[in-house]
């Protein structure tokens, strides 16, 4: 029986009817550099060509700014296979990327000095 809203991609007892890799046609790798800490959010152009359900389901998703974690979640899929299905709606001109912003430098010294003395103290 397929849940509501899903349609006959999923079943209540069985979960997902179709390989993920099905999903993304085999595809592997993402044509944007995607994090999974990356924002991304609709750009309001409609995508020309076909769409399956996932992508037009990843792209309700993105109304508001939204990481590529969060949307994998959603939808229940591996994080490569949301990667793949976010850059053919960036391709298209759907959806925009912001990479993630770190407030700190990682490989700031006095940071690492700060780690460091951590360690120290729990040894």
């Amino acid at each position: 029986m397929a849940a509501s809203g899903d349609g006959p991609l999923y079943d209540d007892a069985a979960g997902r009817l179709v390989r993920p890799y099905t999903v993304i046609n085999g595809r592997t790798r993402p044509t944007t550099a995607l994090d999974l800490l990356s924002q991304v959010m609709a750009t309001g152009a409609t995508p020309l060509g076909y769409l399956g359900p996932e992508h037009a389901q990843a792209l309700d998703l993105c109304r508001a700014p939204v990481s590529v974690a969060e949307i994998a979640a959603h939808l229940t899929l591996p994080a490569t296979v949301t990667k793949v299905l976010l850059s053919d709606l960036v391709d298209c001109g759907a959806l925009t990327t912001k990479p993630p912003v770190f407030h700190h430098n990682p490989t700031d010294r006095s940071l690492l000095e700060a780690v460091l003395d951590g360690l120290r103290r729990q040894l």
